[in-house]
C-alpha cells in the first residue's frame, strides 16, 4: 500500500478522455445524466454519480481522498471555511439537550460558536483547561455529554493535550472526539491513530500554504460523515470546486513544505528562547516547553507557529508589531510568507482581560506562524523588532 505522502501526490481523479496528467478543472453547478433512470438512482442515493456541486464535484472529491489518505480515515466531506467544518461537525451530530465538553484554549470564532450559538440551539457546553488531568476530564464528563472538541496544539497558546488519554475517556463513554488537527496538519500527527472519531481542518492555513483560497474539510469514521454530508448538503457550506483543485495541488508539496516550516521554526525558537526581552516563549519541540514530552509522542516535528510574551504587555506587543520590516501582519496563519500577530489587540481584543488570561492570551503575547523565508531573514527582522 503506497505510503501516504505518495497518496497526497497520485489520488487522482479519473482522467477524462483527453487523457490530461494534470487534474483538469470541474467548474460547472450541476451534472447531466443519460436518462431518467440513472438520474432517479442518483437522486436515491442508489448510485455515487454528481448531481449537485453543493453535494459533491470531482474536484472537491480529490481532495477529500487526500485528506482522508492523510488522516487515515475512512470518508470525509470539504467544506467552504474551516468554521464550516467545525459547525458542520457541532451541528450535524449534536441535538437540543446534548452536552460539549471542549478545551477552552480554541480558536476564537469556535469559542464564539460554542459559547454564544450552541445554547440558542439547546446544546450545553462546557470547558476544561487544556492543561487539565485526566482525573479532571473524567470529572467534566456529564451524562449528556455527546462530543469532546480539542485543539492540539491550541492556537494561539501552543499548549498540547494528550490525545492518547482524552481518546480512551471518550472511547470508555462512548462520547465522540472531534479533534482540530490545522496547527500540526496530517503530516505530523494523525489523531485518528490516538481515537478520534472526526478529525476537522481549516484548509485555508497549512493545507493551502499560499494564502490563497479559504477551505475546511472533516474526515473521520464513514457513518457520522454520512450524517454530517446530509447536513451540510442540505444547509449548503459547500466548497468551491476551483478552491479545492488549488487545496488539491497544494497537498502534493505539504510534507515538504512542513519540513522546512518546522525547521525554521526550529531555529526561530531556540534563537530566541533566551532574548532578554522576553518573559517567556513556547515551541513544542523545545525541551522547556511543559508538554515536551507529549509533543514529541505525538508530532512528526514541532510545526511552524511559535509564541512568546514580550516584556511590557499590550504596549511591548504594538510596538514589535509596528517595528517589523519583513514580516505580515496579517489575520492569517500557515503561509510560506512568515506572519506576525499580537491577539490581546486583535483577535482577542474584545475579551476582558479575565477572559483572555483564562485561556492563556497575555497582554504581550505575539504569534509568530514561521514562513519558508531563508530562517536568517526570519531571525533577524524578529531581532531588530525587539531590539
Amino acid at each position: 500500500m503506497p505510503h501516504k505522502i505518495t497518496n497526497a501526490i497520485r489520488i487522482q481523479t479519473d482522467k477524462t478522455n483527453e487523457m490530461e496528467h494534470s487534474t483538469p478543472l470541474f467548474l460547472t453547478s450541476s451534472f447531466c445524466f443519460d436518462d431518467a433512470e440513472s438520474m432517479r438512482a442518483a437522486f436515491a442515493d442508489e448510485t455515487a454519480d454528481n448531481i449537485y456541486s453543493r453535494f459533491s464535484n470531482p474536484n472537491v472529491q480529490e481532495f477529500i481522498d487526500k485528506i482522508c489518505a492523510l488522516e487515515g480515515a475512512e470518508a470525509g466531506y470539504a467544506t467552504a471555511s474551516g468554521m464550516s467544518a467545525v459547525f458542520g461537525s457541532f451541528m450535524a451530530l449534536m441535538k437540543k439537550g446534548d452536552h460539549l465538553l471542549s478545551c477552552n484554549s480554541i480558536f476564537g470564532s469556535t469559542h464564539t460558536v460554542i459559547s454564544k450559538y450552541l445554547p440558542k440551539y439547546g446544546i450545553d457546553y462546557s470547558y476544561v483547561a487544556a492543561t487539565a488531568s485526566e482525573a479532571e476530564w473524567e470529572a467534566a464528563i456529564q451524562p449528556n455529554t455527546r462530543m469532546i472538541y480539542l485543539e492540539t496544539p491550541t492556537n494561539p497558546g501552543l499548549d498540547i493535550l494528550d490525545m492518547d488519554m482524552i481518546g480512551r475517556i471518550a472511547r470508555k463513554h462512548q462520547i465522540i472526539l472531534n479533534v482540530d488537527n490545522c496547527f500540526a496538519t496530517p503530516v505530523n500527527q494523525r489523531p485518528i491513530e490516538y481515537g478520534a472519531d472526526l478529525v476537522v481542518h481549516s484548509a485555508t492555513k497549512w493545507l493551502d500554504g499560499q494564502g490563497r483560497v479559504l477551505g475546511g474539510v472533516i474526515v473521520g469514521k464513514k457513518e457520522l460523515i454520512q450524517d454530517i454530508y446530509l447536513f451540510c448538503r442540505s444547509t449548503g457550506p459547500a466548497l468551491s470546486p476551483f478552491n479545492a483543485w488549488i487545496l488539491s495541488k497544494s497537498l502534493e508539496t505539504l510534507d515538504v513544505r512542513m519540513e522546512r516550516h518546522a525547521s525554521n521554526a526550529l531555529y526561530i525558537a531556540q534563537a530566541l528562547e533566551a532574548h532578554p526581552k522576553l518573559s517567556w516563549l513556547k515551541y513544542p519541540f523545545l525541551k522547556s516547553h511543559p508538554q515536551y514530552a507529549i509533543a514529541t509522542q505525538q508530532m512528526q516535528n514541532g510545526g511552524g507557529i511559535v509564541c512568546f510574551e514580550l516584556k511590557g504587555g499590550l504596549e511591548a506587543g504594538r510596538t514589535f508589531l509596528n517595528r517589523l520590516k519583513m514580516l505580515s501582519l496579517t489575520a492569517n496563519l500557515g503561509d510560506t510568507r512568515s506572519i506576525a500577530s499580537h491577539p490581546a489587540s486583535t483577535t482577542h481584543a474584545k475579551l476582558t482581560e479575565e477572559e483572555r488570561l483564562a485561556v492563556n492570551i497575555t497582554p504581550g503575547l505575539i504569534r509568530i506562524s514561521v514562513g519558508l523565508e531563508h530562517k536568517d531573514d526570519i531571525l533577524a527582522d524578529i531581532l531588530q523588532a525587539l531590539s
